[in-house]
């Protein structure tokens, strides 16, 4: 009786452990198979919060409180009644960083209103501004456009409310030109005055891919540069600042600080974005998004002033992908309000398997220009490396149109009612650069619009092989998107021949008086930058060469600009 209790004892001890055996395997299998199946539906992309946390947008305060004493001896100046139209208070480079510009401090006892000329050269090479503020006694000229190690001749006119003038010429002398903007060889030709875009105050900025920013006359003469070192970046603001991404250190490779500034150099805002923490100029960034995120320049190519003022730049969101994002961030505040993933707008077959470069990341996008349309709230962009542009609703970051040269049989069939059809004799882009629109917010309407683009002609993924390499050129172009058709209507380049083809980086602006002002950016590999004006029919009013003094110094992009706009206030009590 025992003998059989002790074996029933034993064969349901022994069924058991079976059973126990059998069912850990089978909650294990079933475990990984859940983590397997949960790890392999993991998306690619990072989230809106992941991104923000990665680029750590901080409004820092580091260099404007460096300027305090500076500011403060400026507003004594302004409270001091010394300082008259015939004795004036003059600062040349006020704020250490912009050696040709100069303020110039007085009072007097009745309201008058101030310009200023600085003497040029040669004909139509004057600089000349009205001071913002209209009839007061405290006067702060904030003066502009001086040559380097010259004796500058500055006329400061001052007119009362009933029409009575008066003027006061000083002299302002100015030191030598530091060695990567005196080295950068600039020399001009073809040059007829008479029809270049000039007007009172306009110079040629010469906004380079590293080193100091310049700018020059219609002679070449530097008029006016930064001792900041500058990359890719200096866009004017609706207040008549200047947007410039700079850096902390100039021995560092590290771009992230963003600075708003102006042509004097004084700082009125800085942000901080996400660095590497091996960069000595890291300190303005936390390290924990540094180490997330560690690209040497986060915002890369292009930065715009959205309607509200907030900042919308192309940024690297910190993932194996990169220049393949957008981000506004709030012009008071520094933080991040919308962000935009490319990724998640384009068929994933675009991105997913693209080849790494040398840094590990996928540039498959290489997005290198964004502008807002005025007309319907929406945006329009470049990518270099897809040679394709297109335009999204910016509210909904719904595609509007795309124009490529990828087949429309190799598009997923969701994509292809986006595609527009181009007019014949239309240029397919390729790998192009500098896409803006042209009369925006104007009498175009959003269904009717032209825009302008520097076309690289280098087929990187979906250019016109046929032609690429042969020649670089500005085209401006007119979309119809209730007919979905592009139509190329002017053109300037092919004719300069490959002498003029650029692999990489250029641009071209538009001018009030219809010219276009074209940067051949990197001609001959960056061995030199041209950068030529012509007019609607073609001709030639200003060819301007630029020899590299240094390794990436090359024009990036060049504007024709006013120095300073008219929306523009110096006050140093305030």
């Amino acid at each position: 009786m025992q003998t059989k209790q002790h074996r029933w004892w034993l064969w349901t001890g022994a069924l058991l452990i079976i059973v126990a055996i059998i069912g850990g395997g089978y909650w294990y299998y079933h475990q990984q198979t859940a983590t397997q199946q949960t790890t392999s539906s993991q998306p690619t992309t990072l989230s809106t919060n992941q991104i923000k946390k990665n680029l750590d947008v901080q409004l820092l305060t580091t260099r404007e409180k460096k300027q305090k004493t500076l500011t403060a001896t400026y507003k004594a100046a302004a409270q001091n009644k010394q300082y008259t139209f015939t004795n004036p208070y003059v600062k040349v480079n006020p704020y250490k960083t912009s050696p040709l510009s100069a303020l110039a401090i007085y009072t007097t006892n009745q309201p008058v209103k101030v310009s200023y000329t600085v003497a040029g050269k040669t004909d139509k090479t004057d600089i000349t501004n009205a001071v913002k503020g209209g009839y007061t006694k405290v006067h702060q000229v904030p003066i502009v456009g001086l040559y380097a190690n010259y004796n500058n001749t500055v006329k400061i006119t001052q007119t009362t409310k009933d029409g009575r003038t008066s003027t006061k010429t000083i002299t302002i002398k100015t030191g030598a030109l530091p060695k990567y903007v005196q080295n950068a060889t600039v020399s001009v030709k073809n040059v007829n005055k008479s029809k270049m875009n000039l007007g009172d105050n306009e110079l040629t900025v010469l906004n380079r891919t590293t080193k100091q920013p310049l700018a020059v006359d219609a002679d070449g003469e530097v008029r006016w540069y930064s001792t900041n070192y500058s990359q890719h970046m200096i866009e004017q603001w609706s207040n008549g600042h200047i947007m410039i991404l700079s850096k902390r250190d100039v021995n560092s490779d590290v771009y992230n600080d963003l600075l708003e500034t102006d042509y004097l150099g004084r700082i009125y805002r800085e942000y901080g974005f996400s660095a590497d923490t091996s960069s000595s100029d890291s300190s303005s960034v936390s390290k924990a998004a540094a180490k997330a995120n560690p690209e040497t320049t986060v915002i890369h190519h292009d930065l715009i002033e959205l309607p509200n003022h907030n900042l919308l730049a192309t940024v690297s969101d910190g993932s194996k992908y990169k220049e393949d994002t957008m981000i506004e961030v709030n012009y008071r505040t520094g933080k991040i309000v919308k962000v935009i993933d490319m990724k998640k707008i384009l068929p994933k077959s675009m991105w997913k398997t693209y080849k790494k470069g040398a840094d590990g990341k996928r540039d498959w996008l290489h997005q290198n220009a964004v502008d807002y349309d005025k007309n319907d709230g929406s945006i329009v962009i470049s990518s270099r490396n897809q040679d394709m542009i297109m335009k999204l609703d910016y509210k909904t970051k719904q595609i509007k149109w795309i124009y490529s040269g990828k087949k429309k049989s190799s598009w997923p069939k969701a994509y292809r009612k986006y595609l527009l059809t181009p007019a014949k004799g239309t240029t397919i882009t390729g790998g192009q650069h500098g896409l803006y629109l042209l009369n925006n917010g104007g009498s175009n309407q959003a269904s009717s619009e032209d825009f302008l683009l520097y076309d690289n002609n280098i087929a990187v993924t979906n250019g016109n092989q046929k032609t690429s390499g042969k020649y670089s050129q500005a085209v401006q172009y007119h979309v119809d998107s209730d007919k979905m058709t592009i139509k190329e209507t002017w053109a300037y380049g092919k004719s300069l021949g490959k002498a003029n083809f650029t692999q990489v980086i250029g641009y071209a602006e538009k001018q009030a008086n219809g010219n276009v002002l074209i940067d051949f950016g990197y001609k001959n590999s960056g061995q030199e930058s041209n950068i030529i004006e012509v007019t609607p029919s073609g001709e030639q009013v200003f060819n301007l060469t630029m020899k590299n003094a240094s390794a990436k110094a090359y024009v990036y992009r060049a504007y024709r600009v006013p120095f300073y706009s008219s929306a523009y206030r110096f006050d140093a009590t305030k």
